[in-house]
């Protein structure tokens, strides 16, 4: 039996709804159950839920009942929520899956187009996770699908900075990842209680990672960022392995101590086959309002870098910029609003938006890449 005009208008409306957590319209993910109209305009809809518990169930009522009065014949729209049976949400991860069995990682496949950037350093306190994610929100704010993965498990700073208190939804065994400024988003310290220490070693190290990269659903993805830990331990290498086409970003301030330790971080690629895309140098010379220069950690140290790589790896290397030393950045990290959305006009805003415009601007491409078919 079709449905009338106006259930059919309230449809097309709700198909402009997206889920919070999986960011596709609820009609395509099976969440639209029966609609009914009365002779006055009052709508009742019935939302099913992915899990019983979903955090974000007032935010789907508003979505909903905003999108269903848009209707030309509604007048009220009320919202009663159910949940999916095991059947339904079996066949949602079938369809996110995209028809794919077993866990693998789909950022690996020889057909993947999404770009992943693991930001690297040679030591910690550069500002590395500020820049991860500046970056990326300036990434999704350029219209970019992005994802960041806070690769750094026993120094995680990711949520914080990025200002998610909400936990990741479980679907039994895929995790679908918070959205933070048009980011999704997963670190170790979703999981945790309070400022909980990560004591883990070598082997939990990998498996946490992989279970990042197979078991949370980022769907498809323009730009997947890592914050990898300081250094070159286990897992930096364990990225390397687990996504060979992985890029390397990395993170320096001007100073020469600084400068050489991240060399190696770079150096890192002649052992791993990773391509270094460039060098970002943080915490740079700041010009003070009587227009004089304060360089309190010393200056061409990135460019001295980005020229070290380049001659030791045999391929141009660029300084893709230098993040000017703000206060407003570090006010930004503590408040959980990243200074490319919350002081965009500020001299680090204006830095780290365009060296993210420099990164956008690098198209996705198959070159080299083997693709699964073949001459018939």
């Amino acid at each position: 039996m079709s449905e009338s005009p106006v259930i059919e208008r309230i449809r097309t409306r709700l198909s402009e709804v997206l889920d919070p957590e999986i960011r596709l319209p609820i009609t395509q993910l099976g969440m639209v159950g029966a609609i009914h109209v009365d002779e006055a305009g009052a709508a009742e809809i019935r939302i099913k839920l992915t899990i019983e518990g979903c955090p974000m169930r007032s935010r789907i009522i508003d979505d909903v009942t905003a999108a269903a009065v848009r209707a030309e014949g509604v007048t009220t729209a009320s919202v009663e929520l159910g949940v999916m049976t095991p059947e339904e949400r079996a066949e949602l991860k079938d369809q996110l899956r995209g028809g794919e069995s077993g866990r693998i990682i789909r950022f690996a496949q020889p057909d993947s187009l999404t770009r992943v950037y693991a930001v690297a350093s040679g030591k910690g306190g550069v500002g590395k996770s500020t820049v991860t994610v500046n970056l990326a929100c300036a990434l999704a704010a350029e219209g970019l699908k992005v994802g960041l993965i806070d690769a750094d498990i026993h120094g995680f700073s990711v949520p914080g900075l990025m200002g998610i208190t909400d936990k990741p939804t479980r679907l039994d065994e895929m995790i679908l990842p918070p959205v933070a400024h048009g980011v999704k988003t997963i670190s170790i310290g979703m999981f945790l209680d309070g400022n909980q220490a990560v004591a883990w070693r070598g082997p939990m190290l990998h498996r946490a990672v992989e279970q990042f990269l197979t078991d949370v659903h980022f769907g498809d993805l323009d730009v997947l960022l890592l914050d990898l830990p300081p250094g070159t331990g286990d897992i930096a290498i364990s990225v390397a392995q687990l996504l060979p086409g992985s890029e390397l970003l990395v993170v320096t301030t001007p100073q020469a101590a600084a400068s050489t330790i991240a060399e190696r971080a770079g150096g890192l690629s002649t052992q791993t086959e990773q391509k270094v895309t460039g060098v970002v140098e943080n915490m740079g010379p700041m010009t003070l309002p009587d227009g004089t220069t304060l360089d309190l950690f010393g200056t061409g140290g990135g460019q001295i870098v980005a020229d070290r790589l380049t001659e030791q790896l045999e391929i141009s290397v660029p300084l893709l910029g230098s993040v000017p030393l703000d206060t407003r950045l570090r006010q930004a990290g503590d408040d959980g609003a990243p200074v490319v959305l919350s002081a965009p006009d500020s001299p680090s805003g204006v830095a780290l938006r365009e060296i993210a415009s420099r990164m956008a601007r690098r198209p996705r491409s198959l070159a080299e890449r083997r693709l699964p078919f073949g001459p018939a």
